[in-house]
């Protein structure tokens, strides 16, 4: 019992020295307005597996996420695709519109 036990210690310890290997932290910048926008935002990393802390005052985003699966700009993706701009993509429009209305922001052409 005791070595099935450091069998999976070690399987652990293993899993999670790789997955932290591959962890990544950036940050860029991604437009909205109020708590709502941050909810908005890091729930829509979350479902990816990406951690995210997005500030409404600098309007800047901590994220880390596994590089092995994710590049930045598929992260940026995923925000987008919830409906808000970033540094390189548009939010998808359907979503920006149908954001709460303190959500929506005045959008660059």
């Amino acid at each position: 019992m005791k070595k099935i036990i450091l069998s999976l210690a070690i399987i652990i310890a293993f899993v999670t020295c790789n997955s932290m290997a591959n962890s990544k932290t950036e940050s860029f910048k991604v437009w909205g307005n109020c708590g709502m926008c941050k909810k908005t935002i890091e729930k829509a990393l979350d479902a990816q597996g990406i951690k995210g802390d997005w500030n409404k005052k600098t309007k800047m985003i901590k994220v880390t996420y596994d590089s092995a699966k994710y590049t930045n700009q598929q992260v940026q993706d995923v925000i987008c695709a919830a409906g808000y701009d970033t540094e390189t993509c548009k939010g998808d429009d359907n979503a920006y519109n149908n954001l709460h209305e303190c959500c929506q922001y005045e959008r660059k052409k």
